[in-house]
């Protein structure tokens, strides 16, 4: 299946510099993938050079005069940039012309402009940031909602819990991947009231409901999705986010304390590079927006070239398998009275 790909290639902290490269990495390694790159055009032909023309119809530059800054307020970027590279990038989307929209920019401008352009799929209310999590099995865990509704209601995380699950079937290939709903506890007498009530939905469901599960296993693998509202899944990323760096930091600061130290390092070098390459969150760069019309991907800001590729595979993959039409098929099925 053909896939086009829109990407902003003004966003993000390094702009054109890291999306121009990652985007033609992706092209050589997806033969039947269209990418248009979209932004400011004196920047982008610079760094596409040849490659413009030995890629044919395969990529081409669509013009956009404006930059959605990555402090902007979301309402500032609708209103005052329509002519910007993420707003052109998700209308390229809405008209048909791209099948997914990429960007490294200002998250809550583009949640805010893809919910505007794209809007919201039958049955869903909120869209969620959903993010893949490596674990000690080896496999990945999708989070959701990650801060896109700090406040939410049952019905909101038990779409939640339908939307990853279709996520993971479509992209892992899952026939029944499991749910959890994050909680202070597994016993059932823990929890606030709305985690409560949600619990009852998603057992009511016809989702493979594991049960409640704790701030750990997110790492374990215990479930393939795990439900939770934007103000817990935002803390807890944000959380691993900073001690992955700070244990970066300590092992290299020990590594190189002293010569003893750097010989250790040496020899240890080969464990070293295989425990970064299994650590390394580059990997699974890439945030999907679910429950909008079409399909949008959320690349880390501060994303290398290596980072933003995968984010634009992720974006593929989605395409490929179907996501937003298996979203919709299961709440449409909730909505004729068949328990999602």
């Amino acid at each position: 299946m053909s896939v086009t790909i829109a990407v902003d290639c003004m966003g993000g902290d390094h702009g054109p510099s890291v999306t121009v490269p990652a985007a033609l990495a992706f092209l050589r390694g997806h033969p039947d993938a269209h990418v248009v790159l979209v932004g400011r055009e004196e920047m982008l032909k610079p760094l596409v050079g040849e490659a413009l023309a030995g890629l044919g119809a395969r990529l081409r530059i669509h013009p956009a005069s404006q930059v959605v800054g990555m402090d902007e307020p979301p309402k500032s970027a609708i209103r005052a940039k329509k002519d910007s590279s993420m707003r052109v990038a998700v209308d390229l989307v809405k008209a048909g012309a791209a099948q997914a929209a990429i960007s490294a920019g200002n998250t809550g401008a583009l949640m805010a402009i893809a919910r505007f352009v794209l809007k919201m799929l039958p049955g869903i209310d909120r869209p969620a940031i959903c993010f893949a999590l490596p674990t000690i099995k080896g496999g990945r865990t999708y989070a959701l909602d990650l801060g896109a509704n700090v406040d939410c209601t049952a019905e909101h995380l038990l779409q939640f819990g339908i939307m990853g699950a279709m996520l993971a079937s479509a992209l892992d290939h899952v026939e029944r991947p499991t749910v959890g709903l994050l909680n202070v506890g597994v016993e059932e007498i823990k929890g606030n009231e709305l985690t409560k009530q949600a619990a009852e939905l998603l057992r009511a469901s016809s989702l493979n409901y594991h049960g409640y599960v704790e701030g750990d296993d997110l790492y374990k693998g215990t479930t393939d999705i795990v439900v939770c509202d934007g103000f817990v899944g935002n803390v807890a990323l944000k959380t691993t986010e900073g001690l992955a760096k700070m244990l970066a930091t300590f092992l290299r600061e020990e590594l190189t304390r002293g010569p003893l130290s750097k010989l250790a390092a040496l020899v240890a070098m080969p464990v070293l590079n295989r425990f970064k390459h299994r650590a390394n969150p580059d990997r699974y760069n890439g945030a999907v927006l679910l429950g909008l019309r079409g399909v949008v991907v959320k690349s880390h800001g501060s994303a290398d070239a290596f980072a933003f590729e995968q984010a634009l595979i992720r974006a593929a993959d989605a395409v490929t398998n179907r996501l937003i039409e298996r979203i919709s098929e299961k709440m449409a099925t909730a909505a004729n009275g068949v328990h999602a």
